[in-house]
Formats: C-alpha cells, sequence, structure tokens
C-alpha cells in the first residue's frame, strides 16, 4: 500500500460468534473489519462521520470490493490496514488484512463520495472541509 496520505491500524481477536462451525471467519464479517479501520482512520484526521454530518454531507458507500486470500480463524489475532489513497473527487481507502506473521489474508477497496446534505446531490468534487482536515489547500 504505497502513496497513502493517512493510514490506520487496528488490532482484532476474531470472536466466536464472527466464526463457522469450521471456526472461519464468515466472509460478511470483513465489512465490520474495515469499518472498525475506517472509522480509526476518520479519527486520525478528525473528520469522523459525527463531524461529516456536522459539516453538512453524508459520505455514503458506493463502492466496496474485497479479495480474500486465506481465511482468519477464531482467536487468530488480526491486523486491518485502512490507508487513504483519493481524496479529490472521492474518499478511496485501501485495506489490507494480515496475520500477526504480516501474512496477507484479504485485501480490498472501499468509496465514498460526498452528498449535500441540504440538496441531497451527489458532489463531483470533495468539499473543502476535507482539505482543511487533510491539511491540504483544494486546488
Amino acid at each position: 500500500m504505497t502513496n497513502a496520505l493517512v493510514q490506520a491500524n487496528v488490532e482484532i481477536q476474531i470472536p466466536f460468534h464472527d466464526v463457522d462451525m469450521m471456526e472461519v471467519v464468515w466472509h460478511g464479517h470483513y465489512c465490520k473489519y474495515v469499518e472498525i479501520a475506517r472509522c480509526a482512520l476518520l479519527d486520525n484526521i478528525d473528520y469522523n462521520y459525527r463531524q461529516m454530518r456536522e459539516s453538512g454531507y453524508f459520505w455514503p458507500i458506493i463502492d466496496l470490493r474485497l479479495r480474500y486470500v486465506k481465511p482468519a480463524r477464531f482467536g487468530q489475532i488480526i491486523c486491518v490496514t485502512a490507508s487513504l489513497v483519493e481524496w479529490e473527487n472521492r474518499l478511496k481507502i485501501d485495506y489490507l488484512i494480515t496475520d500477526q506473521q504480516q501474512q496477507r489474508l484479504t485485501k480490498g477497496y472501499s468509496v465514498q463520495v460526498a452528498v449535500n446534505m441540504q440538496t441531497q446531490e451527489m458532489c463531483f468534487e470533495s468539499p473543502a472541509v476535507l482539505f482543511e482536515k487533510l491539511g491540504l489547500e483544494k486546488s
């Protein structure tokens, strides 16, 4: 994961209620794991979901992709890394899930776009508040 402006890492121990009878994580739970990392990343830039709403924008996810390489299992500790790789017209966040030996288990990305809360219209470029939070000037 290169070219990331901001990153966040979270460790998660796989709970019993996330696994099937083979003690393998059910595929749908990975969405929860990347959401935890995404929230940590947004906290790192001081623009979490409450702050987004307060600034007048929704940021719905319009695309989410995950590629499963190796299974995560009950009791295993995984590291989920979220990396902000695009921000000018949308938020694109790359994800990498590894085990404690740094072996890749899952990778993917999500895309979010700004929607003006008053007009309910999608913005075709990210609002100035995001650039301020990132410490960048809007071009």
